[in-house]
């Protein structure tokens, strides 16, 4: 089986409209936390600019809650502007959630694949199993995918590759597929 990996470029974009242009898109920029504490609470908010005016906009990462139930290592991390961190709230679905905003992986994605050409597979080969992986949850429709790791067009795709997950619906989850000989 042939492995292809799917793996994050840069963080993505966000699709959030914004208050003083008519841009709808955000990105993180460096990605910088605020932190503020009203008595024993925290507030915790993700930075993010917009692309087009530079206005910076807050997203709600934690509202209200006390000191102690915070791990003190992520606090650190929120203080330090861990970059990690900055990636891991903004792929977390909640915080997506509760600030209204989708991400945009447009450009912000790559795969790795081993070089394809019919040629290099004699026909004993054939058919031939690929397993993809995802490094990171970059949503993707496997025929495009496939069709770009092949160097096929979507068409050819869908008629010599057979696979057990919906092609044409985006997913973020490892799967196989077997390509078969064109003819």
């Amino acid at each position: 089986m042939l492995p292809w990996v799917v793996r994050r470029t840069r963080l993505p974009l966000l699709s959030l409209r914004c208050v003083d242009c008519p841009s709808q898109s955000a990105t993180t920029g460096d990605g910088r936390f605020r932190v503020n504490a009203n008595r024993s609470l925290l507030d915790v908010w993700l930075l993010v600019r917009c692309v087009s005016c530079g206005r910076t906009t807050k997203l709600t990462v934690h509202e209200r809650l006390p000191v102690g139930s915070f791990d003190p290592a992520v606090l650190a991390g929120y203080h330090a502007n861990d970059a990690e961190l900055v990636a891991s709230r903004l792929l977390d679905p909640l915080v997506a959630r509760r600030n209204r905003f989708a991400l945009d992986w447009s450009g912000a994605w790559r795969l790795d694949a081993p070089a394809w050409a019919d040629a290099a597979w004699p026909d004993a080969a054939w058919p031939v199993r690929v397993g993809v992986v995802f490094a990171d949850p970059v949503p993707v429709r496997p025929d495009r995918l496939i069709a770009r790791g092949l160097g096929l067009s979507r068409k050819e795709t869908l008629r010599r590759v057979k696979c057990g997950v919906p092609l044409r619906r985006a997913r973020s989850a490892g799967f196989s597929f077997t390509v078969l000989p064109g003819g």
